[in-house]
């Protein structure tokens, strides 16, 4: 199992499962960044979007629709990739932070997210959703398994 640095990149596949990417945390200008290479293409999304997008995923509290959009397209409302691009977000704007490459948080960011045991992603040809993974309970006095 790989680690998600530049030198051990996670191998991911799109929500439709139709690609395969690199992902990676890394900096970037001095920030912390999610990379993800798409072929030759690198992109970088601000690596906050992690715990943002986890966060509003627990607060809406069930399935959201994907939208991922090319930057240059309206992403539909209500979907991940309008949460991601709206200035009512955490980050007050873009996620992604290569302009003309800002787009399409809604395909590569989700899979990382269900890397880490963070959300579940669908995985239909279209259409795919995802919603947050409940923390696990905490249990106190040690073991409390049931007989």
């Amino acid at each position: 199992m790989t680690d998600g640095t530049p030198e051990r990149p996670w191998l991911l596949r799109t929500p439709p499962l139709s690609s395969e990417y690199e992902a990676w945390f890394d900096e970037a200008g001095g920030l912390p960044v999610l990379a993800v290479r798409v072929g030759t293409t690198l992109l970088h999304y601000d690596r906050a979007a992690i715990e943002d997008l986890r966060a509003m995923l627990t607060a809406h509290g069930d399935w959201m629709e994907l939208g991922s959009a090319d930057e240059q397209k309206e992403a539909r409302p209500g979907t991940v990739e309008a949460w991601a691009r709206s200035p009512e977000n955490p980050r007050g704007g873009w996620y992604g932070l290569k302009k003309g490459l800002r787009g399409r948080f809604a395909m590569y960011v989700p899979p990382v997210l269900e890397h880490l045991g963070l959300a579940e992603v669908e995985h239909n040809p279209r259409n795919n959703r995802m919603r947050a993974v409940p923390p696990a309970p905490v249990v106190a006095g040690g073991d409390q398994s049931i007989s």
